[in-house]
């Protein structure tokens, strides 16, 4: 039997909802680890920057490097985008988007320096102050683009810095020497940036494919031995119902032979069509007596049938779930017996309970002609089997009163009894 799509993820999904959740939750099965890395990138990341970010700050606190009225434009295109970066990266909002708007603000930046910079005196010595934000751009980019954008922007934002940084100079030969070597430093811290971005991601990509395949493992293995306690289940069905209505077809050859190899056929096919049903007779996990009624009111409008089950302090009272079940299935048993027998003509069914101790009593009765219980043939097991013998199973008892008025079975289990 082939289950629909939706029912085939359900052992994965319920595997993974046993992991463990944390503020930020998995946007997805298999991001598990790599969600939480991509996150302490981005806060190491922030902490670096912050670091950096003071350095060229102090430095841009003098105004003389730009030309006259370049300066505070040129502070707010790279310090606007840096600071809204920094505070996406601290509460892990939007960081990919306003990291990559940084990069992009400070391309631009180092673009338009020999312009701000033009006819201004340069400082021997001193390095200008949006030099040392250069690696908070090769930073971003490792938050922002794919891995090829990410070397590509660390190759391009210092030596862009280096070909702008001569322009401005003039191609002075005191700077032909220092200017290659700070862009040597800036490729060089750069690279290790990417390199790490890369590695950890990695590392947390295969952490997730391991645990993905692990609780694929987990969920086929679930499946599988759900599969073989089915196969096992309708096996003893088929041993028992279908295999003696074969035999009971096999061996017919009166009237009275063929009309009971029919009843016993209708009776194996029905039990067949339930087995899911039947193939768990519950644990024995405690349970409210009221179960019992409400399934018990399932069964019957699954049958066709909808009624009220009368209770009688059901809501207090706890019994093992294996009881219940019990219970339940016998009495959805008798209420089938009651359409099939009796048209339900006066069919009402009780649930009445004791706390101490604990009892339970369950009774079906309806208005039918009634039946001679030991008149039935020994191989109709609806009754003897369904009935007496589920809840004798159990420790419980089960008593049939019929007569021309009615039929009345009464369900019983008892504590300790």
């Amino acid at each position: 039997m082939t289950p629909p799509p939706d029912t085939e993820r359900a052992p994965l999904a319920d595997a993974w909802g046993r992991l463990p959740q944390s503020s930020e939750g998995v946007a997805r099965l298999g991001s598990f680890t790599r969600a939480r890395v991509e996150r302490i990138i981005g806060i190491v990341i922030a902490v670096g920057c912050v670091a950096l970010g003071a350095q060229g700050f102090f430095a841009a606190l003098d105004p003389g490097v730009e030309a006259p009225g370049w300066h505070p434009a040129m502070e707010m295109i790279v310090f606007i985008p840096y600071l809204v970066m920094l505070v996406a990266c601290f509460i892990g909002r939007g960081v990919r988007l306003f990291a990559g708007v940084f990069v992009v603000f400070f391309t631009g930046a180092l673009v338009l320096w020999p312009v701000a910079t033009s006819g201004v005196p340069i400082a021997g010595g001193a390095e200008p102050w949006i030099f040392f934000l250069l690696n908070i751009g090769t930073a971003a980019s490792v938050l922002s683009f794919p891995l090829r954008l990410q070397v590509i922007t660390t190759i391009v934002i210092p030596v862009l810095w280096g070909v702008v940084r001569l322009t401005q100079t003039g191609f002075a030969p005191a700077y032909l020497v220092p200017v290659p070597v700070d862009v040597s430093f800036a490729l060089i811290l750069g690279g290790i940036i990417v390199v790490l971005g890369w590695v950890f991601r990695t590392v947390a990509a295969n952490v997730d494919a391991a645990r993905a395949a692990a609780v694929a493992s987990y969920a086929s293995a679930a499946a599988a031995d759900a599969t073989e306690q089915e196969r096992v289940a309708v096996g003893a069905l088929m041993h028992d119902s279908v295999l003696a209505a074969l035999l009971a077809v096999e061996r017919a050859h009166s009237d009275r032979e063929r009309t009971l190899a029919v009843g016993m056929s209708r009776e194996a096919l029905t039990r067949l069509a339930n087995a899911e049903r039947d193939a768990s007779m519950g644990s024995e996990a405690p349970v409210a007596a009221d179960t019992i009624a409400r399934e018990i009111e399932t069964s019957a409008a699954e049958l066709g049938h909808p009624l009220r089950v009368e209770r009688v302090h059901t809501t207090d009272v706890r019994l093992p779930g294996v009881v219940a079940r019990a219970l339940t299935l016998a009495a959805a048993q008798a209420i089938a017996n009651a359409i099939q027998h009796a048209g339900a003509a006066g069919l009402r069914v009780s649930v009445a309970c004791e706390a101490d101790p604990v009892q339970v009593a369950v009774r079906v009765r309806d208005g039918g002609p009634g039946f001679d219980l030991h008149a039935i043939p020994d191989d109709r097991l609806g009754i003897r089997g369904s009935i007496i013998a589920r809840v004798a199973a159990v420790g419980g008892r089960a008593s049939i009163d019929s007569s021309p008025d009615g039929t009345q079975v009464t369900l019983e289990w008892a504590e300790g009894a």
